[in-house]
């Protein structure tokens, strides 16, 4: 994970419409599908970038995926209160900026700002210690849902790794009525720009299709190991059932979630077509769970 990349971006203007819960042990952003839907298509749970559930554009995120999906999506708090704090986003505007002497005079500032936020956040959030809460959450999820029901992880940036880790066959013992059994705590994994990854021993590790939606100026998982994922995904794609790695020209790290939609035409289309492709491959694989 590098910075300034992952703290880099622009603040959706719009307003949530789901609402907050407490499910298995995690406060929890919930947004539904339409109220005329008769039947849900599955959940997915996003694992969202460094800035966490309260996150404006994270929500704003669950609330699509679940209106156009048809899905329950779930969005935890899985930085349990210690998210990346969105000063950070200003600070970085303001250490990129050169245009005047004032630029320059402030810009230590700034970078001790950065410096603040981005440090602690890597500290206490690192994979290592925070993947177990993830697995937890999903463990006890599945435990609830039964191996029925379609679950899909959805990871951006800081929980693209998370994603990718659940997708190389996490899974926890079902009791049922003919026996106990061994199920997979997701059915497919989406990731947007995901940070930390190994490539490709991280990828050569799945056992659950994933879809990889990758920019090629993104600076954290550069151009240059794209063609390495799309190589193991396409490889395993029979092994796997499915997977696929689209890749969106002139997009950087943070285009799936901090896009300016507003007044970047291209960002906004990006943005977009990153979220069909996610709620198409949840829906195409959801429809193959018995």
């Amino acid at each position: 994970m590098s910075c300034p990349e992952c703290f880099s971006g622009h603040i959706n203007p719009s307003t949530p419409t789901g609402h907050v819960a407490t499910l298995h042990g995690l406060d929890v952003y919930v947004a539904g599908p339409p109220e005329n839907t008769t039947e849900r298509k599955g959940i997915v749970v996003i694992i969202p970038d460094a800035f966490g559930w309260e996150f404006v554009n994270n929500r704003i995120l669950a609330d699509h995926y679940a209106q156009r999906g048809g899905f329950l999506v779930l969005l935890p708090d899985f930085m349990k209160g210690t998210a990346a704090p969105l000063y950070m986003l200003d600070s970085l505007h303001a250490v990129m900026k050169t245009g005047t002497l004032w630029d320059w005079v402030v810009k230590p500032y700034y970078i001790f700002s950065m410096l603040s936020g981005f440090v602690p956040f890597i500290l206490r959030h690192r994979p290592g210690k925070s993947y177990p809460i993830v697995e937890s959450f999903f463990s006890a999820l599945r435990q609830s849902e039964g191996p029925s029901t379609p679950i899909g992880a959805a990871g951006f940036c800081w929980g693209g790794k998370h994603t990718v880790l659940l997708a190389h066959g996490a899974s926890t013992t079902i009791d049922s009525g003919s026996g106990s059994r061994s199920t997979p705590l997701i059915n497919a994994g989406f990731t947007g720009h995901p940070s930390f990854l190994q490539v490709p021993g991280d990828i050569e590790k799945l056992v659950i299709p994933v879809s990889f939606a990758l920019g090629d100026l993104d600076n954290v998982l550069k151009a240059e190991s794209i063609p390495a994922v799309r190589r193991v995904v396409e490889a395993k794609e029979d092994e796997v059932g499915g997977g696929e790695v689209k890749v969106y020209p002139g997009a950087g790290h943070g285009f799936c979630v901090r896009a300016d939609a507003t007044n970047d035409e291209a960002s906004a289309r990006r943005a977009a077509e990153a979220e069909e492709q996610a709620i198409s491959f949840f829906q195409r694989i959801f429809a193959k769970v018995k």
